[in-house]
């Protein structure tokens, strides 16, 4: 299976190339993800639960970062066992350009399955990969964006009177 998407993201390159290096960030995007551990310059140890229909299963793999070209662009490489429920390896090529409102993450993303899970039919499988793709690049965003937006929250709060400020100024 293949996917492809992009996503706008309201923020500089810089801040968004350093998003997809933070394994804080990417712990936060990822559907299931239990734990992420760099384990090396460009290796990590990941540990995410997945489930297609009937079938959950802990998935124990390897995320290698290859490619890298920063602050454009890199590939990922994962390979994950979940035991008896199977095995999945996947490959996806992220890449960033600036744009207009901030700068646009594109992808390429093909993954091949095994094992009880490659069972359950390849439309099931096809529609849940595109789910846990989608819902990567919206929690992504909002991990990326949250950061900023609690500072403008808390200007526009600094900017707000105290309740009962008013009547401060009266002696009340």
């Amino acid at each position: 299976m293949e996917l492809k998407g992009e996503q706008l993201i309201p923020l500089e390159l810089a801040t968004v190339w350093a998003g997809l290096n933070d394994t804080e960030i990417l712990k936060a995007s990822i559907p299931g993800c239990e734990s992420i551990e760099q384990t090396g310059d460009t290796d990590y140890k990941l540990v995410m639960v997945a489930a297609v229909g009937p079938v959950k299963a802990r998935f124990n793999g390897k995320l290698a970062l290859s490619d890298i070209c920063p602050p454009q662009s890199y590939t990922l490489v994962f390979e994950g066992s979940g035991g008896t429920a199977g095995f999945g390896k996947g490959k996806a090529q992220v890449s960033l350009a600036p744009a207009e409102g901030g700068t646009l993450l594109s992808y390429t993303a093909s993954a091949q399955i095994g094992g009880k899970i490659a069972q359950v039919g390849s439309r099931l499988i096809d529609g849940v990969a595109a789910k846990m793709a989608a819902e990567f690049f919206t929690r992504f965003k909002a991990a990326l964006t949250a950061p900023a937006q609690a500072g403008a929250d808390q200007q526009t709060a600094a900017a707000q009177p105290e309740a009962g400020s008013r009547w401060k100024m009266w002696g009340k």
